[in-house]
């Protein structure tokens, strides 16, 4: 049970200044000039936004931050939507912020950009931090760059997907939850054809969307066998994308065959993902591919749709196939979704590049992980009877506290018990997954050529999967999508990712 402690329940009012996105990045003297002593300037730290509204600078959790790390900082907030633009834009510039979340670390011009020199490597630093220091060795190498780190990442869970089925549709149609791709299938089916909600109302099994190659059938595919994204191939010692993999390919067959009985939407290749959430909040469908933590959202959706809704959830973790080992596919970048980067033009000397990784360590700690997560007890939650943590005002933490979620170190801290058994059940099976997860031996190489055609590659051969999903096409047609990007730079990709595997 979390400890409740006086940071949570009195925080102090006073905070420093925040920096606008018009100043992004570090002012004059700003760490270089202080080094690391208690009258060095605020950090700058450019982090994305992932919320409709930006917290009041010097707001309660910023000054909690600040009072219980040590450590003066300004967050300078950048909308998700513009995100790219505005990354794209400080790199060209070189008016970076002292600590950048670089959660587009993976993009071609921020991966150059990472080891030209603008940021530091922090490899050999790391050590003098405790929480730093004990970052899963596997997600420190999932952010290093050709083997070098440059930053601190972003810890997340390792593997958090599964399959969510409605159980009130299984109790109604007599089913067992499923626990196999044959199991599934025949759910899927048997959602389809018969009459789940009790209304006569036309349902479906799975509620897919247009991202299917990439993100919900690919993680499908994992339980057949393929790979994250790329995979070492053991008969060639190649590094190659599952995509090309027999196991993707019989995943693709049998999907073909659940949408050929009416077990998935048939207009999933034009859904968006927004379209998906609100279709599979209105009943018509009763499968979906995606985060377990979505569980408690499908949940509040269809109360807001109707508040009598009898909505319930299975989650399911353990979905294997045939003889295939149980497995499931990363889809956190193997637990690490960005990195926490210092400007070496901002922070020149080492002291002050230390004094962002102290901040970066003392956030790891669980009352400024709470902070960040749930705000600050009697304002924004309180603890139940039960010892559980429930937010008391939802608003006010969607405006005060959900913005810095998506700036948390680590994802991973909690140890509290939420309300919500679809939360702690969620975190349950998210932490078993772990075990059985599959990352991408790519990650951390660089192929030119993948980071010049891969998405013209990966889209022709998303368009032939939808056609053969929707038996427009065939698997013949697929192998010969295969075959012509082969020479429009897939072999080069494959050659240049194991020339680099080999050599690290």
């Amino acid at each position: 049970m979390i400890q409740r402690r006086s940071l949570l329940t009195s925080l102090p009012l006073a905070a420093a200044g925040a920096a606008g996105l018009a100043a992004c990045g570090s002012s004059a003297g700003s760490g270089g000039s202080g080094g690391s002593g208690g009258d060095a300037s605020p950090l700058t730290w450019m982090s994305i936004l992932h919320t409709p509204t930006t917290p009041s600078a010097g707001g309660t959790v910023e000054a909690g931050l600040i009072e219980s790390t040590g450590t003066s900082f300004e967050m300078q907030w950048v909308p998700a939507s513009s995100w790219e633009e505005k990354i794209n834009a400080v790199i060209a510039s070189g008016d970076i912020a002292d600590i950048t979340t670089n959660v587009s670390w993976n993009q071609s011009a921020v991966r150059q950009a990472l080891s030209s020199g603008m940021f530091w490597k922090v490899d050999d630093l790391l050590g003098d931090y405790p929480n730093l220091a004990g970052i899963n060795p596997a997600t420190l190498d999932a952010g290093r760059i050709d083997g070098t780190l440059y930053g601190v990442p972003m810890v997340k869970e390792v593997a958090r997907y599964g399959v969510l089925v409605r159980q009130d549709w299984l109790d109604r149609l007599g089913l067992e939850v499923p626990h196999t791709i044959e199991e599934l299938e025949e759910v899927a089916i048997a959602f389809a054809e018969g009459d789940p909600t009790g209304t006569g109302s036309e349902t479906t099994g799975f509620i897919d969307r247009q991202e299917s190659f990439g993100v919900g059938f690919r993680s499908l595919s994992g339980y057949f066998g393929a790979g994250d994204r790329f995979q070492l191939d053991e008969a060639s010692g190649k590094i190659i994308p599952a995509y090309i993999t027999d196991e993707f390919k019989e995943a693709m067959e049998w999907y073909a065959g659940v949408y050929a009985k009416g077990g998935i939407n048939t207009e999933f290749i034009t859904t968006q993902k927004q379209n998906q959430q609100q279709a599979i909040a209105q009943d018509k469908g009763g499968i979906v591919v995606t985060g377990l933590f979505e569980a408690k959202n499908y949940i509040a959706l269809a109360e807001s749709i109707n508040p009598d809704t009898e909505v319930e959830w299975t989650l399911i973790n353990d979905i294997t196939y045939q003889d295939v080992p149980r497995r499931i596919l990363s889809d956190t970048n193997g637990g690490m979704g960005g990195l926490f980067s210092f400007s070496t033009q901002s922070l020149p000397e080492e002291a002050d590049v230390r004094r962002g990784l102290e901040l970066m360590n003392a956030l790891h700690e669980e009352p400024n992980f709470q902070l960040m997560t749930n705000g600050v007890e009697g304002t924004h939650f309180e603890f139940t009877d039960e010892d559980a943590l429930e937010i008391i005002d939802q608003a006010l933490w969607e405006q005060e506290v959900q913005p810095y979620n998506g700036s948390r170190p680590n994802y991973v801290v909690e140890t509290y018990t939420s309300t919500d058994e679809y939360v702690n059940l969620a975190n349950q099976m998210m932490a078993e997954n772990e075990e059985f997860a599959v990352t991408n031996p790519a990650q951390q190489l660089t192929s030119p050529t993948y980071d010049s055609s891969a998405s013209t590659i990966e889209q022709a051969l998303s368009d032939t999967y939808s056609k053969v999903i929707m038996g427009q096409a065939t698997m013949a047609d697929y192998e010969a999508t295969i075959e012509t990007v082969r020479g429009q730079g897939l072999d080069d990709i494959i050659a240049e990712y194991t020339e680099a595997y080999d050599a690290l």
